[in-house]
């Protein structure tokens, strides 16, 4: 498995989505790869502060939030409704 297979198949990764021999290949890359792994670790990551981030939608916005991103994050919630 190369690099971009690697990033290709992340999903169906973290979705339980592999076959035992994608899996394997995956596992056996991740093993062998730091950058794979340091990429894996940032990923996961993203993950859980995306998760934490949007655990409360009712939560008060931090005052050093810019106005102008509180707008558009409103209007695009407003568009996917």
């Amino acid at each position: 498995m190369t690099c971009r297979e690697f990033i290709d198949f992340l999903i169906d990764y973290f979705e339980d989505d592999l076959s035992a021999r994608e899996k394997a290949e995956f596992d056996r890359h991740l093993a062998q790869c730091p950058d794979c792994t340091t990429y894996l670790k940032s990923y996961e990551e993203t993950i859980t502060l995306g998760n934490a981030a949007f655990a409360d939608p009712d939560a008060p916005v931090l005052s050093n939030v810019p106005e102008a991103l509180v707008q558009a994050i409103l209007a695009s919630r407003q568009r996917n409704m």
